[in-house]
């Protein structure tokens, strides 16, 4: 059996990845599986792992490696003769080595945006909160007005999107995950992608996946 077609996506806060990411998953037969995603149903149906998941967040500490670790690669395994595109996970170099024992990945999309750069664009962020849905007022702003597109809910702004914050957070994000980019890296596996704006990175992207995955059939001949 030819085993499956396995990739992440890497990039600070604000870098893209779920712009990145949907662009991958219109163009190429893949799936997106987003940690975040796999979170917010947990707490949303209210299952023993949610509510575990929910009290943690709401103590203001991060999932522990071991319980975040069994829930995605429970859902890994459901997902297991597609191919697949992994977002938010994994987040530590523990979680990567781990990760690695039993699901070795083919490519790892490191996406390089300039700090300054994503503060800018974070402090003009809008998100609604329910779904994860994320707007930017300069290149993917919402239909109406401070509303969600698909709901007409409100949109509302992270406490933590101010620039002062939005660089501490990158800061965490450096000392955390440049273990798991140098691990990837070592491996071989990791494709740094540099720019200031998804359209910018997305052609490099595109090129690095044609050919090691078959297209969709809808963006055969608009891709």
């Amino acid at each position: 059996m030819i085993r499956q077609f396995r990739s992440l996506v890497l990039g600070a806060p604000g870098s893209g990845k779920g712009t990145i990411s949907s662009r991958i998953v219109k163009s190429f037969d893949l799936t997106h599986i987003s940690s975040g995603d796999i979170f917010r149903h947990h707490i949303a149906n209210k299952t023993e792992v949610g509510k575990q998941i929910e009290s943690i967040l709401k103590s203001g500490s991060l999932v522990p490696d071991d319980l975040t670790l069994k829930v995605i690669t429970q859902e890994l395994q459901k997902h297991s003769q597609k191919n697949w595109l992994l977002d938010g996970f994994p987040r530590t170099k523990v979680q990567a080595i781990e990760l690695n024992k039993t699901t070795p990945i083919d490519l790892v999309i490191n996406l390089v945006v300039p700090f300054d750069i994503i503060i800018d664009r974070l402090s003009k962020r809008w998100i609604h909160a329910p779904s994860g849905r994320v707007y930017n007022l300069d290149f993917n702003p919402p239909k109406e007005p401070g509303l969600d597109d698909v709901t007409g809910e409100k949109l509302t702004q992270r406490s933590d999107d101010t620039p002062e914050s939005v660089r501490k957070r990158l800061e965490i994000y450096t000392d955390k995950t440049k273990p798991v980019s140098d691990y990837y890296r070592e491996l071989g596996v990791l494709m740094d992608f540099e720019g200031n704006t998804s359209d910018e990175i997305w052609p490099h992207v595109h090129d690095a996946l044609s050919g090691k995955l078959p297209k969709k059939e809808a963006s055969r001949s608009t891709a």
